[in-house]
């Protein structure tokens, strides 16, 4: 077991890393993020499921019984049962999971489940060179692609990637101390934005890297954005916040 663990206003996260005996003896390392909210257990938590040995699709099968589960034990802590659970019904989730993946062999793996897009905003940034080495290890970790753009004292974050890692990005940014504050001392983004959340679509261009860039006026910013095939995003949120 491994604990990440930011106790904090918005509830606490945490990574549990499992290993789960699987078929032909095989181990399964599963690594799942529980976010907890403040009114848990009378909530159920957010829940990331991610591993090496299986496929996105799995891991959101793996995610979808979980939280079904979680239903289950409200009012409850849930957390140990859950991982219980996983542990004794992990064969049969990927079992069930198989068969229909079988059943949409005209469907392309990697498309399951789509790629998201995730556009944020952030106020400011102290500790500039820190933060932006945090960003870019995470987007690394995640397996996300886009930009950290700077336009003047504009920020925005754009990422692309599978949803769990969007999601799991997003637990990340909110609980981990990222910046400092006025007197140096190290704290948590207070101040970011989700501007957007959205399914790729088939105009949208995938960015193949993570890369941060700064841009000396605002058309710079909006041809990034018309490269990538997202003009409306870029029309739809950019402009309102020079204002």
């Amino acid at each position: 077991f491994f604990f990440l663990y930011f106790p904090e206003t918005h509830g606490i996260s945490f990574r549990i890393q499992i290993s789960v005996k699987e078929l032909l003896d095989k181990d399964i390392l599963l690594k799942l993020l529980f976010h907890l909210p403040v009114s848990y257990p009378s909530t159920p938590p957010d829940i990331s499921v991610s591993s090496d040995q299986l496929t996105r699709a799995q891991c959101m099968d793996v995610k979808e019984q979980l939280l079904e589960q979680a239903k289950q034990h409200l009012s409850e802590p849930m957390v140990h049962d859950l991982i219980l659970w996983v542990q004794q019904h992990l064969k049969g989730v990927i079992k069930q999971s198989a068969t229909l993946c079988n059943e949409k062999t005209t469907l392309s793996e990697g498309t399951e489940d789509g790629i998201w897009m995730l556009l944020l905003h952030l106020d400011h940034m102290r500790a500039k060179a820190k933060y932006v080495k945090t960003v870019e290890k995470w987007a690394s970790n995640l397996r996300l692609t886009g930009r950290l753009m700077f336009m003047g004292k504009i920020i925005l974050i754009l990422l692309q990637g599978d949803r769990s890692s969007i999601k799991e990005y997003l637990i990340l940014q909110k609980s981990s101390k990222v910046d400092v504050d006025s007197s140096g001392k190290k704290c948590k983004e207070k101040m970011m934005r989700v501007l957007c959340e959205t399914e790729v679509q088939s105009q949208h261009k995938r960015f193949q890297t993570f890369e941060v860039k700064e841009y000396s006026a605002l058309e710079e910013l909006q041809k990034e954005f018309e490269t990538a095939g997202l003009t409306t995003l870029f029309s739809e949120f950019v402009p309102p916040l020079l204002k």
